[in-house]
C-alpha cells in the first residue's frame, strides 16, 4: 500500500544533525505513527514520504525552511532574572511566555548575574535535518482519525 494523504503510516527514523550526531530516534521503541497529509510531522519529511511503500527505506535531508524554520534573532531576548518565579533557574529550562499572540515556548540559554537570555526559536530552528527512515506499516485511516486529523 502506498503512502498518501489520509493513510496512517508507521515508521522508524533516526534524526541526525549536519555533524552526524543523533538528535532523536525511534529505534528501541514503537514506530512513530502519524496521519499522512495532515501536518503531524514536519513538512519536508512528510512530502518526501508521499508515494513510498511498506518496506521502503530512505534518507531524507530537510532544509530549515521545511523543518523547524529558520532562526529569528528577534526571538532571542535578555530579561531580568526577577521575571522568573523559579528559585533554581538553570540554563536549558523551558517555559511558556504569554504574548499578545498567545503562549510561546521559550528556553533559557544563558544566565549572567541578574540578566537571563531566553530564546523563542525551536531548538532545531536553522538546523539542516538528516533523517534515515524505514516504512514499517501503511493502512487506511478510520473515519474518526480522518475527522480528528490524527492517529488514534
Amino acid at each position: 500500500m502506498e503512502i498518501q494523504k489520509g493513510r496512517v503510516v508507521g515508521m522508524h527514523y533516526t534524526l541526525r544533525n549536519e555533524e552526524g550526531e543523533i538528535i532523536d530516534t525511534s529505534e528501541g521503541r514503537e514506530p512513530l505513527q502519524f496521519l499522512q497529509g495532515y501536518g503531524n510531522i514536519i513538512p519536508g519529511l512528510e512530502s518526501e514520504l508521499e508515494g513510498k511503500k511498506l518496506g521502503d527505506a530512505l534518507d531524507v535531508v530537510v532544509e530549515p525552511e521545511n523543518g523547524y524554520g529558520v532562526r529569528h534573532d528577534q526571538l532571542i531576548q535578555k530579561v531580568p532574572r526577577e521575571a522568573f518565579q523559579v528559585d533554581d533557574l538553570q540554563v536549558g529550562m523551558q517555559f511558556q511566555a504569554q504574548t499578545e499572540q498567545g503562549p510561546v515556548p521559550i528556553r533559557v540559554v544563558s544566565i549572567e548575574g541578574e540578566e537571563v537570555t531566553i530564546d523563542g526559536n525551536h531548538e532545531l530552528a536553522g538546523v539542516r535535518l538528516h533523517f534515515a527512515v524505514s516504512i514499517e506499516s501503511v493502512r487506511e485511516a478510520s473515519e474518526e482519525e480522518l475527522a480528528h486529523g490524527h492517529v488514534h
